[in-house]
């Protein structure tokens, strides 16, 4: 059986196509309009509509809900935030930690939300372990364990060579380090339910609709305008389809591939018995989880980014990048080098030029935004929606501040991208730069990162 290139993704594959909703009729009005039918935009109106059912609320979607990163994705639902940092030196440490709280909470939410809404996503909470493998990812592992132990995590733990192969035995993993605020699902089964409770709820939901220009009570697309006192662009990696949005956030490719469905034999050996989501220290990271049907899912970079902000046909993905994918599968478990790939796909992340996620909204236009989450969507775009329900209701005096308008990733505001070909250039520059790090660190065997990879992290804005 040859792998399956494309197709949106392996979790469409599973569970099927939806079924088509209808595109916008024509001019209309709503109180609120979202542009966007993915997680974010998704979340957003159910919180929205329980809080106020009174609300009329359209959402928007190009081509189908979850056909962006919310149908594509390696299915983290973790606590990791973009911009953290960033946070921390601009409105101070304390301010920091209570975005991580929320973050770590939010992993609750999803979980808890789901089973009340009757969504079976295949969720199993294993939490996230993210291994080391030279001694330079060692080093930054240990770094990485006591910042997230200084932002709060008390209750992550360092594990060594051993204790992390009675988890999951990782071929050259020295160490580890396991929080429990993780869980794997199944993006597009958890996509499905809530597009279905959002509609439970009332929500209007039109597909096949792109949304061409968004403007103050506005959101225009070729079918017809519809006005609303607030209208959200929750378009994430797709931002840049929209007027005036070219340079906004850059649309970041990240690919994946699955394996067939692996035997119980080739379990024993792995371990992998706790599912939890698996990760490393390297520049180029990958991702990975195994999936409730006993596949490898795995994911990374491939190639980063299109010339222009253009994005896949479908989650088509290059050759070159599926066996670069399948090199890593191998090097993490030799096992595998014969297993077969079954699947592979494409999609693009939202990366605003600070790398910082944001929600926001201007009360004197009514537009809000939430996105630029950097491949930590699944969880964060819960958070964002629940920030923007309060930033609404705040804004309309149906509430006042809460703890989540407080927090400081609220109406942070960065600079667009550079202009091509500086983008297309800086960014394979950049990604040039940390593949070339981790051939050094794989060969030179020293504790010490190469400066190739820290400049890149200042360039980049990641640092």
């Amino acid at each position: 059986m040859d792998t399956v290139n494309g197709g949106i993704s392996l979790w469409y594959a599973q569970d099927g196509a939806p079924a088509p909703r209808e595109p916008l009729p024509g001019d209309t009005s709503a109180d609120v309009c979202i542009v966007g039918g993915g997680y974010t935009g998704l979340w957003t109106a159910y919180y929205l509509k329980k809080a106020a059912p009174f609300l009329d609320i359209t959402v928007l979607e190009a081509r189908f809900c979850g056909y962006g990163a919310s149908g594509r994705n390696g299915g983290w639902l973790y606590n990791g935030v973009a911009g953290r940092g960033h946070h921390a030196r601009r409105h101070g440490h304390e301010a920091a930690v209570r975005l991580q709280r929320a973050m770590n909470g939010t992993v609750d939410e999803v979980i808890r939300t789901a089973a009340a809404e009757g969504i079976d996503a295949d969720i199993h909470r294993g939490g996230v372990l993210e291994v080391a493998r030279t001694p330079a990812q060692l080093a930054r592992l240990k770094d990485f364990h006591s910042v997230e132990i200084a932002f709060g995590e008390t209750d992550r733990v360092l594990l060594g060579a051993r204790e992390t192969a009675e988890r999951v035995r990782v071929h050259g993993a020295v160490a580890s380090s396991w929080t429990p605020h993780g869980a794997r699902v199944h993006p597009v089964k958890l996509l499905k339910g809530l597009a279905a409770a959002v509609e439970a709820l009332g929500v209007t939901v039109h597909e096949s609709t792109p949304v061409t220009e968004i403007r103050p009570r506005h959101a225009v697309t070729p079918y017809g305008t519809v006005r609303a006192p607030y209208v959200l662009r929750c378009t994430e990696g797709f931002t840049a389809s929209l007027k005036g949005h070219r340079r906004s956030w850059l649309p970041m490719n990240s690919s994946m591939i699955a394996t067939e469905p692996l035997p119980a034999e080739v379990w024993e050996e792995i371990g992998w018995t706790g599912r939890e989501t698996l990760g490393d220290m390297a520049h180029a990271y990958m991702y990975a989880q195994r999936t409730a049907d006993d596949r490898i899912a795995l994911g990374g970079r491939g190639v980063p980014y299109r010339y222009g902000s253009r994005v896949d046909a479908d989650g088509r993905t290059a050759p070159a990048t599926v066996e670069e994918l399948r090199e890593v599968l191998v090097r993490f478990f030799p096992r595998l080098a014969g297993a077969r790939v079954d699947h592979a796909w494409s999609g693009v992340l939202g990366v605003p030029r600070d790398w910082c996620a944001t929600v926001a909204l201007d009360r004197s236009t009514g537009l809000g935004w939430a996105g630029g989450y950097v491949g930590s969507g699944v969880a964060t775009a819960n958070l964002a929606a629940r920030t923007l329900r309060d930033l609404i209701q705040q804004d309309s005096g149906q509430a006042g501040p809460t703890e989540l308008t407080a927090l400081p990733w609220v109406n942070h505001r960065v600079r667009t991208w550079e202009p091509e070909p500086l983008r297309w250039l800086g960014v394979r520059a950049l990604y040039a730069a940390y593949r070339r790090a981790d051939r050094v660190e794989a060969a030179s065997h020293t504790p010490s990162t190469p400066r190739l990879a820290a400049l890149a992290d200042r360039v980049s804005g990641r640092g």
